[in-house]
């Protein structure tokens, strides 16, 4: 019974622990956390002291590297040291190595099975499941040697070099010369491990989606409109997109729903689809970084889409309040722009495109005048 004049108690804050916290992609779960009405209790870890400094959780501790033989005990540790509830996992390596080890941590994670982390984190094993499966894809090449090169440069001319496991465009070269595509490999060790694939375009299209047991939860697709720190990288590609735009695209949503499906006939948690669109604008399916949000996430939750609150509620077994309608709920032309140093904005392409008009007339009118 509640006595009179009394406040009724408040439960208590979920309790969550975030690995690689003060990275990118961490901070946009903690702030879209943040966002939601709901308070939460996160601890950040990450293996970098430096870094650790930088994150934006309630309390923070150092950990090894994934691949630290003792990383497992100290998260073991840090888990019951901290009460948490839920362990969310954003790098690749770490939601490996956690996959394999989930049974021993006493601790909720919203992850899809092992074997099909496993196989999403190697490319090509993706490819060969995509092109089984009759899905447009870029025609893909596991170099073992100099021959397997020179006949995949032979017959695709425009190449595209990457290593088959990892993230952020880890390896990638575009070339059709022999000579830099071998150095290029060699000076990373990648014979056996390096992918070569048809050459399609710069443009690209992400398909962000929850699932829960089979069930599509919700998914929104953003097309990366370019790189920031391009010209610094060899391959033109960084892990930083400089400027993003949600799309609604009836082609991009059925591609990536085939893609997915193909791999886990029960998709169950994060699947974010990476297609480059061919020569014909068709959107080819070339990677699923699983079990995580891409670096952008914040855009969405900024538009009024919070995936990553979304995925919580899911993961503690609650109801999540998805918008309509579950595919792609954020009107189209929403712009995301961000860079090293600078806060992100959230804008429309009229706005950037105010601009461009602006210096066309611009021009136009300085042509006419040297004419006169």
């Amino acid at each position: 019974m509640r006595i009179a004049g009394s406040q009724p108690r408040q439960a208590s804050p979920k309790r969550i622990l975030v690995t690689g916290a003060a990275g990118v992609p961490a901070l946009g779960y903690v702030r879209s956390l943040r966002k939601s009405a709901e308070k939460f209790h996160l601890t950040g870890v990450d293996s970098n002291k430096y870094q650790l400094l930088t994150a934006e959780t309630d309390e923070c501790y150092l950990v090894p590297r994934a691949s630290d033989g003792g990383y497992i005990d100290v998260l073991r540790d840090l888990i019951a040291e901290t009460r948490a509830e839920l362990l969310f996992a954003q790098a690749d390596v770490e939601i490996a190595v956690i996959s394999r080890h989930r049974e021993e941590l006493d601790v909720k994670t919203f992850l899809p099975t092992q074997a099909t982390i496993e196989l999403c984190q190697d490319k090509y094993r993706s490819f060969e499941r995509w092109q089984a499966a009759g899905l447009p894809v870029p025609e893909t090449r596991l170099l073992q040697d100099e021959t397997d090169l020179r006949s995949a440069l032979a017959d695709f001319g425009d190449t595209w070099l990457r290593a088959a496991e990892g993230a952020d465009g880890l390896g990638s070269l575009h070339t059709s010369d022999f000579i830099h595509a071998r150095m290029w490999i060699e000076s990373h060790g990648g014979w056996g491990t390096f992918t070569a694939a048809r050459y399609l375009s710069t443009r690209s299209v992400t398909w962000q989606s929850i699932w829960h047991e089979g069930e599509l939860i919700v998914a929104q697709g953003r097309e990366r409109l370019h790189w920031d720190f391009a010209d610094k990288a060899p391959s033109g590609v960084t892990s930083i997109a400089g400027a993003g735009i949600t799309v609604r695209d009836g082609q991009v949503d059925e591609t990536a729903q085939r893609a997915i499906l193909a791999i886990d006939e029960k998709p169950h948690g994060i699947f974010t689809v990476d297609m480059t669109r061919d020569s014909a604008g068709v959107p080819n399916p070339t990677e699923i970084s699983i079990g995580r949000f891409f670096a952008t996430t914040l855009f969405f939750t900024f538009a009024g889409l919070n995936m990553p609150y979304i995925y919580t509620k899911l993961a503690f077994g609650e109801k999540a309040d998805v918008p309509e309608p579950h595919l792609n709920p954020l009107e189209p032309g929403l712009l995301w722009v961000r860079g090293m140093g600078r806060e992100p904005i959230l804008a429309r392409v009229w706005q950037a495109d105010l601009a461009e008009r602006a210096l066309n007339e611009r021009s136009r009118r300085r042509s006419i005048g040297r004419i006169a």
